[in-house]
């Protein structure tokens, strides 16, 4: 039997066995009271002081991936704070982001001392429903499409209290809001818990890029391969003489209709082509061979395998030689500090010419690459990890939640 307007369920897609019946049409403004700051109460840079001097005052900037971040706090003098009591921040309000990065939230969970909002936000208080409930609501697929068909319909991207107000969702009983909650809670939990592990992997790698490379004004590293000690001071050469570069052009490559084996485009000169394997100076590549690429106008390096998808017109191809260990190398490039002028080829002109410390003993090298390549590898699984649990999260949002139709 086909179905018509009148007999689809609103219902979600996932549901727990212990409930059952329909939800319920509401919109934003039925479940809230929302606050902005008002035009004449507005504050200019000079009402901005130091920590200590005043309440901290959120914007845009303090929400990353829908979650608060205070990191780089920003704070407002004590009379404009208390010039406003209505927007004053508290534990289980929501601040949104109405100008800028629209439709960006986030829960007050926690005591964040005192605080207030800037007027590209607004601030969602007095919730008689499920707060957590509502807040995945917000940042849910439904509220998230209707905030991008009014910010590109709008002359200027823009959402007033009025339209936030009148967004539309569905909503059950109380229990099932708070099992709802609980469940996409205790997996954002599990998200924040390994996020914070791969916080603490990228510190270790730092660690051990402070300790395996010669600090400033040294020629051998803090902690060293007890198997290596007897090689003594690490020596000073230049770039050039340790890594040699291809430049992208026509003539290395081996065809321009993506029917090549690999299927490798490098952009040239705003042509795409496919980078083949032969060179005539420096032989067969293999498949996986390592290389770096740097890109002329912002010296920015990155570690990858060949072949690759180039990105840049801009870019060199760097590769080992001289018994030089590439994965050494790129490390080591991390330290070198350098002003980027948009009119020079960094490379040639330049940055090859710079000088760096580097093991005599190449075996060195590539025990310092292989220590540092094994922490890469546990980041690049954590953080596939942490992909994997936010796709399944946008997953169990859009099962969760009843789809809303036009």
């Amino acid at each position: 039997m086909k179905k018509n307007k009148e007999n689809i369920q609103l219902v979600p897609k996932f549901r727990f066995k212990e409930f059952v019946g329909e939800w319920s049409s509401t919109t934003i403004g039925d479940n809230c009271t929302l606050k902005g700051r008002i035009g004449y109460r507005g504050y200019t840079k000079q009402d901005l002081v130091e920590e200590g001097q005043g309440a901290l005052v959120l914007g845009g900037k303090h929400i990353q991936n829908q979650y608060l971040d205070i990191s780089d706090p920003t704070f407002l003098k004590w009379d404009k704070y208390y010039e406003s009591p209505e927007i004053m921040v508290e534990i289980n309000h929501i601040i949104f982001s109405q100008r800028g990065s629209l439709g960006d939230c986030a829960l007050i969970h926690q005591d964040i001392g005192k605080a207030t909002i800037n007027p590209s936000m607004v601030l969602i208080k007095d919730i008689t429903c499920n707060i957590y409930f509502l807040y995945y609501i917000l940042i849910g697929n439904s509220i998230q499409k209707e905030v991008k068909r009014i910010s590109t319909s709008a002359a200027i991207p823009m959402l007033s209290q009025k339209q936030i107000k009148e967004f539309p969702f569905y909503i059950p009983n109380p229990k099932e809001q708070q099992k709802i909650a609980n469940t996409l809670s205790s997996l954002d939990d599990y998200i924040k818990a390994e996020t914070e592990k791969l916080s603490l992997l990228k510190e270790h790698k730092k660690g051990l890029l402070q300790q395996l490379f010669p600090a400033k004004g040294e020629r051998v590293p803090k902690k060293r391969f007890p198997e290596f000690v007897q090689y003594g001071e690490w020596v000073e050469k230049a770039l050039e003489n340790c890594l040699d570069y291809l430049q992208p052009t026509p003539y290395l490559v081996s065809n321009t209709d993506y029917k090549d084996e690999y299927e490798t485009p490098v952009l040239t000169a705003g042509k795409t082509f496919i980078l083949g394997y032969t060179d005539e100076k420096n032989g067969i590549f293999s498949d996986n061979l390592p290389v770096i690429i740097f890109d002329d106008f912002t010296t920015a390096t990155k570690f990858v395998d060949f072949p690759f998808k180039g990105k840049s017109s801009a870019m060199k191809i760097l590769i080992a030689k001289n018994k030089s260990n590439v994965k050494f190398m790129y490390e080591a490039m991390q330290n070198i500090k350098f002003e980027v002028s948009t009119h020079k080829r960094h490379w040639i002109s330049i940055f090859s010419k710079l000088k760096i410390l580097i093991p005599t003993n190449p075996q060195e090298q590539q025990k310092i690459a292989d220590t540092l390549t094994a922490v890469d590898d546990l980041i690049t699984a954590q953080t596939e990890k942490i992909e994997t649990l936010k796709a399944h999260k946008k997953g169990l949002m859009q099962g969760l939640f009843p789809k809303i139709e036009n």
